[in-house]
């Protein structure tokens, strides 16, 4: 495959293309977006692609692959994506959002794309709700659990899965206390990066750390920072009333 990132993209943008032509010939409009059109693809990376459906039709999301490369198809009517987006900004991830701000337009004729990316980058730009009390809370308090977890494990195992937990919890709070979008997998690092640069950067360093040299210290360090934001660690005077059928954890 050619490395240069600019044909890159321009072989990924009319493949996409192509895919939308040929498998969705009813689309009312299209993008590219994720990490193909961010200009971050590798040899392995598939295709998403946002189709917009005209109404009436059922909304719904498919892998397939097409010309050789996995391609993930989010189709949606305008309804759908309205309820798309009010759920991730709620899960206060954005990703539908961050697919069409960051997106490559495929298929566009009467402009629908261009103004569902427009709207996508003003709920992006406004951020997620605050968090509430009680979120904020049940945050401090589980990441208060990890840290004193973490302090004295000795088995390897069981500190690295740890350690994964205390960052993705001080992650998720950094992130809240921020008013800025979180991410998991390959874009948590991204997401917290860019919530705050440097403690954000700490806590990726500092995770690092526990597993290449098996010292939790400057990861519990980094975490107790993100605590001092939001009110301190939690532990004595927790207290939660259980509603059955409610997520844990």
């Amino acid at each position: 495959m050619d490395s240069d990132p600019a044909h890159m993209l321009t072989a990924a943008v009319d493949g996409a293309r192509r895919l939308v032509l040929e498998r969705r010939p009813q689309a009312v409009a299209a993008v590219l977006g994720g990490s193909t059109a961010g200009g971050r693809a590798t040899a392995t990376s598939d295709l998403d692609i946002a189709v917009l459906l005209a109404d009436g039709d059922v909304s719904h999301r498919e892998t397939l692959r097409h010309e050789g490369r996995l391609a993930e198809v989010f189709a949606h009517t305008r309804a759908g994506l309205a309820e798309i987006f009010a759920a991730d900004r709620a899960s206060r991830r954005g990703t539908m959002q961050f697919v069409y701000a960051e997106s490559v337009l495929l298929h566009d004729p009467h402009g629908h794309a261009a103004a569902l990316r427009a709207e996508a980058c003003a709920q992006l730009a406004e951020g997620p709700e605050p968090l509430t009390a009680e979120e904020r809370d049940d945050a401090r308090y589980r990441l208060t659990d990890l840290l004193d977890d973490l302090a004295d494990l000795g088995d390897r195992h069981e500190q690295l899965a740890v350690a994964e937990q205390v960052l993705s919890t001080a992650a998720g709070l950094l992130a809240g206390h921020r008013r800025a979008w979180r991410g998991g997998g390959k874009w948590l690092p991204r997401r917290l990066t860019a919530a705050d640069p440097v403690l954000g950067r700490t806590l990726l360093e500092a995770r690092l750390t526990v597993a290449e040299h098996a010292d939790p210290a400057p990861l519990r360090a980094a975490a107790y920072e993100v605590l001092a934001l939001v009110g301190g660690p939690l532990r004595e005077g927790y207290h939660r009333t259980w509603h059955g059928g409610e997520k844990r954890g």
